[in-house]
């Protein structure tokens, strides 16, 4: 493949791609898919992406938290204030044990902006909004059933029988990602991690402690975390142990109510769950479904395809940094794509440089799965300050030259 000149000025100024890449499908229009789209268009490459469900995913989804990392990786595509002005600023972290001991407690990196922490749809949206508003093509509808590569490109077709063609085709498709199929018929399926998610409310006049601006962790036989919202309520989110999986519409067969009930049982004697699962209004309960990893992803491309974000490292939700890592994900591999002189080695360098540090943070979580799941007792932790800073401080430097022997380093 010709390569070109990578210091040639491209659209909107940006360089020219030296993969010689103009066109990309993004499959999933869900977090990592509209910044991926994002940073392609900034680093010159024309991308659509392609979502299965039929329209956007508003209302659908839980709380999550997205770190510094994350907010870094969106001020890159300049999405960073759109994401902000929906989420709610939770900087400190407070540990305890499940007698309602103080462990140890972080008020957050003062050189940083604070983890901010809101809905899953409300993230989407306002992705989704800021992609559109820059030009970024979104087609719903297109479920993807099978991509075919061709010399000169990749054609994708899907379910309602149309089909599309590119230069590349991008899998940001989440944890049970088809295109992950298509690259490698033998890839891994999500981990169960063995435990069932669940999250709530409660009333901020329950009882329980809440500082403003600090995430609360309490460990022992079972764990909990909980956080005040906004609007004073505490949101809390707790794990109940389940050696059989479940599916997220199995759980959501089982009334709001049993589930509660089953939640009370395991957190009776708990320092907060009790207090706060008492005052719980079953209405108001949010069943996540099953926590799920995944676990190492042998190939994370193959020819013009390749992976990006939940369907090559879903982490769990246990890491605090599924969402920070997708996107983070998504500005490397379009950097990769800016300035290597072909897909297959910019794809390459991408799993380079990002394979290390997501396995890394997937292999803590699974440990921290493991005692969340009643399998082994927690272990001393290091203190926050130490486990949060490799993560937080990450930065994609964007503005610097990929290369093929671009030292990755451990994180």
């Amino acid at each position: 493949m010709e390569m070109l000149d990578t210091n040639d000025s491209g659209k909107n100024g940006h360089r020219t791609p030296g993969s010689r890449v103009r066109t990309a499908l993004v499959i999933g229009g869900g977090v990592a898919g509209p910044v991926a789209a994002l940073a392609l268009r900034k680093a010159g490459i024309e991308a659509t992406v392609y979502e299965a469900y039929p329209a956007a995913a508003d209302g659908v989804g839980a709380w999550l938290g997205l770190a510094p990392n994350g907010l870094a990786a969106l001020e890159t595509v300049g999405a960073d204030a759109a994401v902000r002005a929906v989420g709610h600023p939770v900087p400190g972290v407070v540990m305890s044990d499940g007698a309602g001991n103080r462990l140890t407690a972080f008020e957050g990196f003062s050189e940083l902006p604070p983890t901010l922490t809101l809905r899953r749809d409300r993230l989407y949206r306002a992705l989704a909004d800021h992609a559109a508003a820059e030009g970024v093509a979104v087609e719903f509808g297109k479920r993807l059933v099978a991509a075919e590569e061709a010399p000169d490109g990749v054609v994708a077709r899907f379910a309602d029988g149309t089909w599309a063609t590119a230069d590349i085709l991008i899998g940001a498709d989440g944890i049970r990602s088809t295109v992950r199929t298509l690259i490698d018929p033998l890839a891994p399926a999500p981990e169960y991690a063995g435990i069932l998610s669940f999250g709530g409310y409660a009333p901020a006049d329950c009882g329980v402690e809440a500082e403003p601006g600090m995430m609360h962790f309490a460990f022992g036989r079972t764990f909990m975390g909980h956080w005040q919202a906004a609007d004073g309520r505490l949101i809390w989110f707790a794990g109940l142990p389940a050696d059989t999986p479940l599916t997220q519409a199995e759980v959501a067969r089982t009334p709001s109510a049993e589930w509660l009930q089953r939640l009370r049982e395991l957190y009776a004697g708990h320092v907060p769950g009790e207090r706060m699962l008492r005052h719980a209004d079953p209405a108001d309960l949010m069943a996540v479904g099953p926590m799920e990893r995944m676990p190492s992803v042998p190939h994370w491309h193959r020819g013009r395809m390749v992976l990006l974000g939940d369907s090559v490292h879903a982490p769990s939700s246990s890491s605090g940094q599924g969402a920070s890592l997708a996107l983070e994900s998504a500005v490397e591999l379009a950097r990769c794509l800016r300035d290597l002189p072909s897909y297959g080695a910019a794809f390459a360098a991408y799993e380079a440089l990002r394979r290390p540090r997501v396995e890394l943070i997937g292999g803590n979580a699974a440990a921290v799965n493991e005692v969340k799941a009643g399998k082994k007792a927690a272990p001393a932790f290091p203190s926050p300050e130490e486990m949060l800073r490799p993560l937080h401080f990450h930065r994609i430097e964007w503005e610097k030259r990929a290369t093929a022997g671009e030292p990755v380093g451990s994180w």
